[in-house]
């Protein structure tokens, strides 16, 4: 077995006595506890490689490392084919290739190849030497590191037996590694969003920065550079008043933290839970809860204490406060106005400012508010309602000439014929609303009336509306034509006299067939 070289301080030194002090090799060895002949090849190298002392200070580390501990070989066996480490780290990016399958082709090409291990080995050298890690320090109550783990837990419906699988979030604090996890029926936003809602609340607290992993409920375009936030999500973290960074992508070296926590939240909790049936939701985030203690109260391997502890003393003093008001969960669509400015969300309709027809807005729904946004500025705001088919309308966004048309009734029509123009004019709008089946229907021709005020004047619409009285000719177009003709000018006829009653012989009168019935008649009667 080949010794191991010495160290670059004592072949220097090796050099120094030689060279300065004038020791023979033996004595050079008793002060660096080496054999004369070890001493005597390092001086041989030194002075095949034309090294002196003092060493030059041209000469490079890595140099005298080559030259001086690594010597020609003395071997006499043929060296192995090292592997192209280059070539490795090339493959290793595209889809589906493993050290392995690598490692295999590796050795079909060359039989006297390295094994495997000393393959992986000789890769890792040169990965280290390309990447080199940092090591990450994080301040007390800066990140929050979230994701979701990739395995699901089933629950068991107790009816059916079928089952249907709950997924697990896990939040783990950057300083302290204290971990929170819950489950939930789904990764949906609004599960998404509750399970932010819920760490913040377990830890008392928010941290300034809260880091996760590209998920679509919290990221809409995942970028390297510009990663662009889902908006509700945003609006989250302004409210807990927090910033969300998202990791880079495809690199797990920027969420290592919650990669661990992942790791043990399957391995402490989902293991542990493995033989269990649960029933409902409820029962499974009860045993979570027992098993996430059993994590944060287990002393650390290499650390004193606990995550319960360090959390307690790094972390809870200086996280941020809780917002006096939980945040309740949004959710925003995009809409487009309609002719009759309203917008449609959920099946129901809800009115904005009849200036915004035909423009296009953002609603944000939550359990009891819709907001309606144009420009980033709120136009509209109503209670939520679940009525489907059904439309709130705020008057306040009706134009002008709309507010007047729905302000009018049946007792405001008769009311403004009867004061601004006469008596006459409120009987006949009276007539034209009794007319139809519902006074609605007669709105437009009783303000048709009204309006011939404007041409005619209000004396002669109230004389034509006496006229239209007495002949029955109530309605637009009769009151409309005799002003236009000028017949409510003309005098109004008196009313015709009752004729008498013509006597002549041959009038029987009702006395004669009183007194003569025919005789045959009588039984009829």
């Amino acid at each position: 077995m080949a010794r191991k070289p010495v160290s670059m301080r004592k072949a220097k030194e090796i050099l120094r006595l030689k060279h300065e002090q004038g020791l023979t090799n033996r004595q050079i060895g008793a002060c660096l506890n080496l054999s004369h002949v070890s001493v005597g090849k390092y001086l041989r190298r030194a002075a095949t490689a034309g090294l002196g002392w003092p060493l030059p200070e041209n000469v490079r580390e890595d140099a005298i490392d080559v030259l001086l501990l690594a010597g020609p070989s003395t071997s006499k066996q043929t060296p192995r084919p090292l592997p192209d480490a280059t070539q490795i780290h090339r493959e290793l990016q595209r889809k589906h290739v493993t050290l392995r399958l690598l490692w295999e082709e590796y050795r079909r090409e060359h039989l006297d190849g390295y094994g495997y291990t000393q393959y992986c080995e000789h890769y890792r050298r040169f990965r280290d030497q390309l990447e080199p890690r940092l090591r990450q320090t994080y301040k007390a109550g800066e990140k929050l590191f979230v994701d979701w783990t990739g395995d699901t837990i089933p629950i068991t419906d107790a009816q059916t037996g079928q089952t249907h699988p709950a997924s697990l979030f896990v939040a783990v604090m950057g300083a302290s590694d204290y971990i929170f996890a819950t489950a939930f029926e789904s990764r949906q936003q609004a599960f998404w969003i509750e399970a932010h809602i819920q760490a913040w609340e377990f830890f008392g607290g928010a941290t300034e920065i809260t880091v996760l992993d590209n998920e679509k409920t919290g990221v809409d375009r995942a970028c390297r550079y510009e990663p662009d936030l889902n908006r509700c999500y945003a609006e989250l973290a302004t409210h807990y008043g927090t910033v969300v960074i998202p990791a880079r992508p495809n690199d797990p070296r920027g969420k290592a933290k919650v990669e661990n926590a992942v790791l043990h939240a399957e391995r402490r909790i989902m293991a542990v839970l493995r033989n269990m049936t649960f029933f409902s939701l409820g029962e499974l985030n009860t045993a979570i809860r027992n098993a996430l203690r059993d994590i944060n109260e287990r002393p650390f391997q290499k650390l004193p204490g606990s995550r319960r502890e360090h959390f307690e003393q790094v972390d809870r003093p200086v996280l941020r406060p809780l917002p006096s008001t939980r945040y309740e969960t949004a959710r925003w669509q995009h809409a487009k106005v309609n002719i009759d400015y309203h917008i449609q969300a959920d099946w129901h309709f809800y009115s904005v400012p009849y200036r915004l027809v035909n423009q296009a807005v953002e609603v944000r729904l939550t359990a009891r508010t819709v907001e309606v946004f144009h420009r980033e500025r709120r136009v509209a705001l109503h209670p939520r309602s679940y009525e489907r088919g059904k439309a709130t309308t705020d008057p306040a966004h009706r134009p002008l000439s709309h507010q007047r048309h729905l302000d009018w009734t049946p007792g405001r029509i008769i009311h403004w014929a009867e004061t601004d123009v006469g008596a006459s004019a409120a009987q006949v709008i009276t007539h034209i609303m009794e007319h139809w089946p519902h006074p609605e229907m007669g709105y437009r021709s009783s303000l048709g009336v009204m309006n011939l005020a404007r041409l005619y004047g209000k004396e002669r619409l109230e004389q034509a509306c006496r006229r239209a009285l007495q002949v029955d000719a109530c309605s637009y177009r009769c009151i409309k034509s005799m002003l236009k003709t000028g017949l409510d000018a003309q005098p109004i006829p008196a009313d015709p006299p009752i004729a008498k009653p013509v006597v002549h012989v041959n009038l029987r009168g009702a006395t004669y067939y009183q007194n003569n019935q025919h005789p045959n008649e009588e039984g009829l009667c």
